[in-house]
């Protein structure tokens, strides 16, 4: 457990350097191969104007990049608070061994990064949703999914 500590340390770390730069919120994440390090995260959203640069993902596309893969099959990440929905959803499609945390999402909340809404909202029917959702030319959509089910030269993920 002292490695993962170490690890989880690092992602910290860059979590209190972050505030301290005026970047960025107070998220850091690392990824893990083979017990070194091959890519680090902090949150990014406000420097970048992304909304999606949150330290996981940030974290996640160095790693995908340097390791030419879209998973991280064999890797461990390492977050400085449990993930929101969308990095929770990055972390899945990304597949890694396993994930650590330290702030809780109720710690973040706290501090006014409160993800409860996105929780609750997905629970929902579209239809009761606040975001107003709309689907449209499902049948003209249809035509990708056809091609790729019957593609012969697809890399599945």
């Amino acid at each position: 457990m002292e490695q993962q500590k170490k690890f989880m340390r690092e992602a910290i770390r860059l979590s209190i350097e972050n505030v301290e730069s005026g970047k960025g919120g107070p998220f850091g994440a690392v990824i893990v191969k083979d017990g070194a390090i091959i890519a680090s995260g902090v949150n990014r959203v406000t420097d970048s104007n992304d909304p999606t640069a949150h330290a996981e993902v940030v974290a996640i596309r160095e790693a995908c990049e340097k390791l030419g893969s879209f998973q991280l099959d064999g890797c461990e990440i390492y977050t400085s608070c449990e993930p929101c929905p969308m990095c929770l959803g990055a972390i899945y499609w990304a597949r890694p061994d396993k994930l650590y945390y330290a702030n809780t999402k109720k710690d973040a909340a706290e501090i006014e990064f409160d993800d409860d809404f996105i929780y609750e909202e997905l629970d929902l029917p579209i239809g009761n949703r606040k975001l107003s959702t709309v689907q449209l030319l499902r049948d003209e959509a249809m035509v990708a999914f056809l091609k790729w089910s019957e593609s012969e030269d697809k890399i599945e993920y």
